[in-house]
């Protein structure tokens, strides 16, 4: 079979094709390369700049030459390094021939051994990987959780006036607001949000084994280690890791994995909430033409965009779990299980933003259903209680909490005229009573 959205063995590039396709720049192995590309040339070019003795005479006028390298980049180019690759096995040093070619071709045939001087392939993995992963957040997953935060917010915003019924225990409980109820969910968010883009970008850059012997020995009277720290942090955007072994230790990369992981979990939590929501008929889901909810029952108008969210948002936690309990851990100075591992850092995220897609799909159907709102709050008069008896404390009548017990823990409904009655026979100023009459299941939301 010839590989397309049908024959895919992960739904992520197959069914949902369409959903991730913003995040091949970032994640494919094409973009692997191609970032890979971007280091190798930010890195001679900084080494022009330094300059060391040998690089002196290339022209300044050449850089932006050099740097279309990256910008014109094109598939054609990626399988011609995967060609090279047949012959060297090993993909970053097809990239460093892919890139002696090219510099060939701009007159550089003099200074292309510069290409990758003094570097292990980790340098240029340990770069590219943090880069990839910062553009495709910023350009890709973040906007995505944008757009449902929006959504959220005018959800708040819409329904911030809304009486709703509390459910503590899945038993009828002080009364809320609904906005408020998704206003929760907005900020908890915001707060994940926050401690998430405070994990630096960190990239590993020191040679061999993260000491710069080959740098040193080959210039001893440069300060390298000064280098580095420039070269990782103008040229490339990102944080450096020192002192490492020969692979960054990806502790960062951990916390960014369980900042996500956190998010996902309140997503999470959103979508089952959402879902009992409806099942409680407090949202109906506005109805498509043509959409079928069941195959044998035609009523049916199902919640399927939030259980498709949280099943993606399940796996993409799994995935983000075990990259962060994994990377961090490599035997002695370096072995090879990261490597693998860090090729699958886009799943994750392709699974999250299926989820990010579903929940505004599934947002955008929901239609209050007001009358069943309010019918629940009128069958439980029971919840203004605590508001009464609380009252009754503060005006020192006895055992209120107790009488009130009496009234409400038994089989019998409360009703409104039930609960009046009651109010009518306490031994309290009619002040109090008016006070205590004003309070119903509507208007006993806080603040």
């Amino acid at each position: 079979m010839d590989l397309n959205a049908l024959t895919a063995i992960s739904p992520v590039d197959g069914r949902y094709a369409g959903k991730t396709k913003a995040l091949r720049a970032y994640f494919s192995e094409f973009a692997l390369i191609k970032y890979r590309v971007k280091v190798e040339v930010e890195y001679f070019i900084a080494l022009c700049e330094l300059p060391l003795p040998q690089l002196t005479e290339v022209d300044r006028n050449l850089y932006p030459k050099i740097r279309e390298i990256v910008s014109d980049f094109s598939e054609k180019d990626a399988e011609s390094i995967k060609e090279i690759e047949l012959t060297t096995n090993h993909d970053v040093k097809a990239v460093e021939y892919f890139l002696k070619d090219k510099f060939d071709l701009l007159g550089l045939s003099n200074q292309k051994e510069f290409i990758h001087f003094g570097l292990t392939s980790q340098d240029i993995n340990n770069t590219a990987t943090p880069m990839m992963l910062r553009d495709g957040l910023n350009q890709v997953i973040f906007p995505a959780l944008d757009e449902v935060l929006l959504l959220l917010e005018k959800c708040v915003q819409d329904w911030k006036d809304i009486p709703m019924l509390a459910k503590t225990h899945g038993q009828p409980a002080s009364p809320t607001r609904l906005g408020k109820e998704f206003q929760v969910f907005v900020a908890r968010i915001q707060n994940q949000l926050v401690l998430v883009h405070q994990v630096p970008h960190a990239a590993k850059f020191g040679g061999a084994t993260g000491n710069l012997n080959a740098h040193h020995v080959a210039y001893p009277e440069r300060d390298w280690n000064s280098f580095a720290q420039q070269f990782v942090s103008e040229y490339l955007g990102l944080v450096r890791s020192f002192p490492t072994t020969q692979i960054e230790h990806y502790d960062h990369l951990a916390a960014l994995f369980d900042g996500f992981k956190r998010i996902n979990t309140i997503l999470l939590d959103f979508s089952k909430d959402v879902w009992q929501y409806v099942a409680m008929n407090y949202f109906n889901q506005k109805i498509k033409a043509g959409e079928i909810g069941s195959s044998a029952m035609p009523h049916k108008v199902n919640p399927i965009d939030f259980e498709n969210a949280e099943g993606n948002l399940g796996i993409a936690n799994a995935l983000l779990e075990h990259l962060a309990a994994k990377l961090p851990i490599s035997r002695l100075q370096r072995d090879l299980t990261d490597s693998t591992v860090l090729r699958a850092i886009g799943l994750p995220f392709g699974h999250m933003l299926i989820a990010l897609e579903s929940l505004k799909k599934g947002i955008n159907k929901l239609e209050l259903n007001q009358s069943a709102i309010d019918a629940d709050l009128e069958e439980n008069w029971a919840v203004v209680a605590e508001a009464i008896q609380t009252i009754l404390r503060r005006e020192g009548f006895p055992k209120p909490y107790e009488a009130l017990k009496d009234l409400t823990r038994t089989h019998e409904k409360i009703t409104a005229k039930s609960m009046r009655n009651f109010i009518d026979q306490l031994a309290v100023s009619d002040k109090i009573k008016a006070e205590l009459r004003s309070i119903s299941p509507f208007n006993y939301t806080g603040i």
